[in-house]
């Protein structure tokens, strides 16, 4: 009933109809690339759509966001792109609202603080497509050499990095503050040490007390004291931090699921628990979203809503999160994967899922400050860096970004 509604009007009548899909590459190698995923997805679709055609390309996703927004930007926007970020489209009303699209019983499945986390004032604009937690990765073997259990708090853990730098471990914790992907590291931080990105209330709360005192906890008690290894952390990136795991040179790290295949193929035995706290586990766990959206520009609201209704159907949702090691966007999909043995591994990431945090990707100024994030944040544990100077600059660029939306 919804998509039919969204559709009057602008389907451009009947007729065969080719919807353009701009995707992006979560495959490792040319064997498990996206494309595979969707053109497997698409057959099916057009098989019991004869009217509809859909043509998918898939890009990195060092180029896919770019691409979509040079589309855009010429006045060729594809009828959907699946990227990493929705706000700067749906500010400038170039978006469908996900109740012109899907049907009542799609919208209700999406788990709901991925729903939430896809709406710019109270309206949703970005569809959830898939989505990841992070765990606290230890190495096994380093562990029982040296007589340690798993951490829950961030005493423990300076303890169990002080214990393991003493036996000549290279990176005792592994502090990924690089340019790469520092926004991660950062915020897994905050949200353990009662902080954040936003406050209670969404504002942006980047220099609050709770968030100086975990970096100044940062820089004291582990990057000062030499528990972090050889790179300085602001130039350590989140794959070097990973490879150097899976060679057994890193005690702990803060990991996503694709790190328990990199580290199994090299015969890393590792275990996993939540982040540790200041006071006791973190009862707050970092998600990541990746997203859905379908720009107006062409219509055809039915034919896309009837489409995307197919792809975020049970099974397919499935398909796609056991390919590539990632979590269901949605409840029903949830269900089956926390009780089907074949996906125990990715037990321990969906159970985190529910008291996840995402980014605040609803604000149009959330690039700029993560940019931001990813330039500065390393300072903020350098030998002679200031936390609360750092994440003063930091707030100060999220209050400029804001007042710009």
């Amino acid at each position: 009933m919804t998509a039919a509604l969204g559709g009057c009007g602008v389907t451009g009548g009947s007729g065969d109809v080719t919807l353009r899909l701009v995707a992006a590459d979560y495959g490792d190698s040319a064997a498990n690339s996206s494309q595979k995923y969707w053109d497997k997805l698409v057959k099916e679709y057009e098989s019991k759509h004869s009217g509809v055609k859909i043509d998918v390309t898939v890009y990195s996703w060092n180029d896919v966001d770019r691409k979509v927004k040079e589309m855009v930007d010429a006045g060729k926007a594809p009828d959907m792109a699946q990227i990493g970020a929705y706000a700067d489209y749906a500010a400038k009303d170039e978006l469908y609202t996900a109740d012109d699209l899907l049907s009542i019983s799609t919208q209700a499945d999406f788990a709901s603080q991925l729903a939430t986390a896809g709406q710019v004032k109270g309206v949703q604009y970005g569809m959830p497509f898939a989505a990841s937690t992070r765990l606290l990765f230890y190495n096994k073997t380093l562990f029982a050499n040296a007589g340690l259990t798993p951490p829950k708090t961030w005493k423990q853990l300076a303890a169990d990095a002080a214990a393991l730098k003493a036996r000549g471990v290279k990176y005792p914790y592994a502090l990924p503050l690089g340019p790469e992907e520092a926004q991660a590291e950062t915020m897994q931080w905050m949200l353990s040490g009662g902080g954040g990105y936003t406050d209670t209330v969404g504002s942006y709360g980047i220099d609050s007390a709770q968030n100086v005192a975990t970096f100044d906890w940062l820089k004291d008690d582990l990057v000062g004291k030499g528990l972090t290894g050889p790179v300085a952390p602001g130039n350590l990136n989140r794959a070097a931090a990973f490879s150097a795991f899976a060679k057994g040179e890193v005690g702990m790290l803060n990991g996503h699921p694709s790190l328990m295949k990199i580290a199994a193929k090299k015969g890393v035995k590792f275990g996993m628990v939540p982040m540790p706290g200041s006071g006791g586990r973190s009862s707050t766990s970092m998600g990541v979203a990746d997203w859905m959206m379908a720009f107006k520009k062409n219509g055809h609201a039915q034919q896309v809503g009837d489409f995307l209704d197919f792809v975020y159907d049970e099974k397919n949702v499935l398909d796609f999160s056991r390919e590539y090691d990632l979590l269901p966007v949605t409840n029903s999909a949830s269900e089956v994967m926390s009780s089907d043995e074949r996906d125990a591994d990715l037990k321990p990431f969906l159970d985190e899922l529910p008291q996840s945090e995402l980014y605040p990707v609803g604000k149009t100024s959330w690039a700029a400050v993560s940019a931001a994030v990813k330039k500065r944040i390393g300072q903020a544990v350098g030998a002679n860096g200031s936390p609360a100077a750092t994440l003063s600059q930091l707030q100060a660029t999220a209050s400029t970004a804001e007042s710009a939306d």
